[in-house]
């Protein structure tokens, strides 16, 4: 705020001494203005130069008046502010306090969201002057031998199965086949652990994994993304009990148990922490006996895998209206495991989004009671689902979505490409006029610099960052 007021100054200044007798000055306090702010000097470093060039305008411009005598007020000022004290006291908090008036308050749940991940390379960009050596800097990310003969291996016969157009227009969904040949080579446990059966790859081989299939398949991609980006094998990895990671994870690694996260509502999409869906701490029966659990009403869509899912990863807002658990009433998000036959729970038609039809439904429960135990990571998590789904489930926005646009932004690329080469007019391919040549090479940059995003990204995960 402080640069700004001084740089305004400086133009009202220069402006006014241009219809004066100091026009060297005017342009002097212009060319000074230009560098202070190209070189985002210090507010000492503005005074010090306006005084300077005061000095030099009151000796040869105008003589003495109201005029002059305002811009050594000014300059004045200038130099009070250079005391910090001072001018925390006199500008910067009164401006803050009317600044936050105007801002709406901040809920727990934005503040989480907000104080979620690390701070990389990123937010250089937001300095206005990156520190390009820094990003230079960074270790290039490179696969391992496991993951370069997978890469080669199983992902490349893989893509070789994939008959897209039947897969779109004949069947609705993948062949069989190709189910059983993801769950055999553990395509859904690129990110569990190897103790448990995972392939524990790299955020980087997951991205490479991910652009390949995008660039076949959008069907076979995403049923790919989901169980390794937004699904409970990332939250139970980092959050679930032992007793949770020891049933599950195994399962889900060799494709036993297929999951699905609920979180999208018909009301609440992207405004995630606005969740409609609750459940209510109560005492119910449990297989035989009374315990404590939670009554759960929910209605979900948009859900991947939804309709072909065996396990439900659901986010919901837990209340606990008769303090069965402690003082508070409004526990907030949180995150549980539900097995699908569970009952009140129902799986309603398939969506079919742009008609790709990769397995996308609705989830709706009704009274679905379960014990605290399907809570991930046990009681001791609940009210904490909305810090687990910020800090963990970056994976889907870090690698799943820039790996697939990635993948079919080279597929379009290539394509578009090979037919302005065999599309001809005029005896000669279309790919020679200047027209087409222009867009083409555009569309050529713009993938490779998506593509550069895309690993500096996934080597930005592998180094610890979060998105």
């Amino acid at each position: 705020m402080t640069h700004i007021l001084i740089a305004l100054a400086l133009l009202v200044l220069a402006g006014l001494a241009l219809t004066l007798k100091g026009g060297v000055i005017a342009i002097l306090f212009i060319t000074a203005l230009l560098y202070l702010a190209y070189k985002r000097l210090s507010l000492l470093a503005y005074t010090v130069t306006f005084g300077v060039l005061l000095v030099a305008y009151s000796a040869i411009g105008e003589p003495a008046g109201l005029w002059k005598g305002f811009l050594w007020l000014l300059f004045a000022g200038l130099v009070l502010l250079n005391i910090t004290p001072l001018r925390q006291s006199m500008l910067t908090r009164p401006f803050m306090k009317i600044y936050r008036r105007m801002l709406p308050a901040m809920s727990s749940t934005e503040r989480e969201a907000l104080e979620a991940g690390t701070v990389w390379w990123d937010g250089e960009l937001f300095t206005g002057k990156p520190n390009w050596s820094k990003l230079l800097g960074a270790k290039a990310p490179k696969l391992t031998a496991e993951e370069q003969a997978f890469l080669d291996g199983p992902c490349e016969e893989l893509c070789r199965m994939i008959d897209d157009f039947d897969i779109t227009h004949r069947r609705g969904d993948m062949p069989q086949e190709v189910w059983d040949f993801l769950k055999r080579h553990g395509f859904f446990a690129m990110i569990i652990a190897k103790k448990y059966g995972g392939l524990e790859f790299s955020a980087y081989a997951h991205s490479c994994v991910l652009a390949k299939l995008s660039s076949r398949s959008a069907v076979v991609s995403s049923t790919v993304a989901v169980p390794n980006s937004l699904g409970p094998g990332e939250l139970l990895q980092h959050y679930g009990t032992d007793e949770q990671k020891n049933y599950y994870l195994p399962r889900l690694a060799s494709g036993e148990d297929i999951p699905c996260f609920a979180l999208t509502g018909p009301r609440a999409g992207s405004d995630a922490a606005s969740l409609p869906d609750s459940g209510i701490v109560c005492r119910g029966m449990w297989q035989g006996r009374e315990i404590i659990g939670i009554k759960l009403n929910f209605s979900k869509r948009y859900i991947t895998l939804a309709p072909v899912a065996t396990v439900i990863g659901l986010a919901f807002r837990m209340f606990d209206p008769d303090r069965l658990l402690g003082s508070t009433t409004d526990i907030g998000i949180t995150c549980a495991l539900i097995p699908r036959e569970t009952s009140g729970i129902s799986i309603g038609r398939r969506h079919f989004p742009l008609n790709v039809p990769f397995q996308n439904g609705p989830i709706k429960g009704t009274d679905v009671f379960v014990p605290l135990d399907y809570i991930i990571g046990g009681p001791k998590m609940a009210g904490q689902g909305w810090r687990m789904l910020v800090e963990q489930l970056s994976v889907g926005r870090c690698i799943s979505l820039p790996s697939s646009g990635t993948g079919g932004g080279k597929a379009a690329v290539f394509a578009t490409g090979a037919y302005a080469r065999i599309r001809r007019q005029f005896n000669m391919p279309v790919g020679k006029f200047e027209g087409v040549e222009s867009v083409l090479a555009k569309m050529v940059g713009l993938t490779y610099t998506m593509d550069a995003a895309r690993s500096v990204t996934a080597g930005a995960i592998d180094g610890r960052r979060r998105c």
